[in-house]
């Protein structure tokens, strides 16, 4: 018994003096880096730590700023219209009932001279327009074949022959116009471009009178981007060199510069029942951009000097803050609240929270926020 008793008095004695060794050395660690953060002269509560290694895989990258050029940005809406020339719209040139040659649908290409409707008057009141247009078309002709050889004999006056000549020159005409295109179920209306449906106005069945339109066709080849622009900035108008914009269904930026466009005009005023000016540029429609949708406009106007922007992707939102992170040394990280100013879609004009020369991570800020709710400590000890 009293060898058990001496063996556990033995164990709890090399235990209590093991917790005070380890107890000593911890307070000798927390010492010494107190030590090495007053000789450093600061402490880094508020710094992320992200190994070089973890920032390269994640594509972490940061840039040294400096001030330089930044535009004036109009920041406004507008929309994406057809440019002129680029469409037109197919008419009824006979009255009658319009079926369909083929199924058509809005978006579908078609061919120049593609038959796409036709329009019988086979069983109207006024009957076959073409039967109509041919009898007096024959009427015409063989009245202006006998008047030619009786004003030879000056039986019929100059007069008289130049009004016969008239009539059947206007029968041949409207002969022509409708029998050019006639089948045995009525008059074809054909494509006079290549190009894609923009909009069908009529319905198989309808009846339709002369000139009525039947549909719109549209090339896309041009395109045009219609801002509208409150008149508070009329002065600025004429500085306006370019623009970017944004459609509703994608979150692709556009640069009118790199689609080859231009500005082709500005408004003189606003119109009568709007505050609003238009500003309206041209350009190449080749990245399949939809006419007739909205967008976010950015017009690009007077350069600004010595101003500091960056990439959005380098900007972070936090409860209706924003933050960059600063790169402090290879794996430390700060983050710092900036306030911003105007943005073309791509970079923001930094208005306050940064200085000339200073490190800001530019692209993967997201993976560097992600690290700082991972491995935020009390006092980082610049021990790399």
């Amino acid at each position: 018994m009293k060898i058990n008793l001496f063996f556990t008095g033995m164990l709890c004695f090399l235990v209590l003096t093991s917790c005070k060794q380890s107890s000593e050395e911890h307070q000798d660690d927390e010492h010494e880096m107190e030590v090495h953060v007053e000789k450093n002269g600061h402490t880094h509560s508020d710094e992320i730590v992200l190994s070089s290694e973890k920032a390269k895989a994640a594509g972490v990258i940061s840039e040294v700023i400096h001030s330089g050029f930044f535009n004036e940005i109009i920041p406004t809406s507008g929309e994406i219209l057809s440019a002129t020339g680029d469409e037109t719209t197919l008419v009824a040139n006979v009255a009658g009932v319009v079926s369909f040659s083929r199924a058509i649908t809005e978006g579908m290409q078609i061919g120049k001279n593609s038959g796409l409707f036709i329009i019988s008057s086979e069983h109207m009141q006024d009957g076959d327009p073409n039967k109509r247009a041919y009898v007096v078309y024959e009427t015409a002709r063989k009245e202006f074949e006998r008047a030619q050889n009786l004003v030879k004999d000056r039986i019929v006056s100059e007069k008289e022959f130049n009004v016969i000549k008239e009539n059947y020159e206007t029968a041949r005409i409207a002969y022509e116009a409708v029998s050019q295109n006639k089948s045995k179920h009525g008059v074809v209306i054909k494509s006079n471009i290549n190009g894609y449906v923009k909009n069908c106005f009529v319905k198989e069945g309808d009846y339709v009178s002369v000139g009525q339109p039947l549909m719109s066709i549209t090339q896309n080849r041009n395109l045009y981007l219609k801002a509208e622009v409150s008149e508070r900035y009329y002065s600025t108008l004429e500085t306006i060199t370019s623009a970017k914009f944004k459609t509703s269904y994608s979150d692709v930026l556009y640069d009118i510069k790199q689609l080859n466009g231009h500005l082709l005009a500005y408004g003189k005023s606003s119109g009568d029942k709007s505050s609003y000016i238009s500003v309206t540029f041209e350009f190449n429609n080749c990245s399949g951009i939809i006419p007739g949708s909205f967008a976010e406009v950015y017009l690009i106007a007077r350069e600004k000097q010595h101003v500091i922007s960056l990439p959005v992707t380098a900007l972070i939102e936090e409860q209706g803050l924003n933050f960059v992170y600063l790169q402090m040394d290879e794996t430390c990280y700060k983050k710092q609240e900036v306030k911003l100013g105007a943005t073309d879609g791509q970079r923001y004009e930094i208005i306050s929270g940064l200085k000339d020369g200073e490190r800001v991570v530019t692209k993967g800020a997201i993976h560097v926020k992600l690290a700082s709710a991972n491995n935020i400590i009390p006092a980082h000890t610049h021990h790399h």
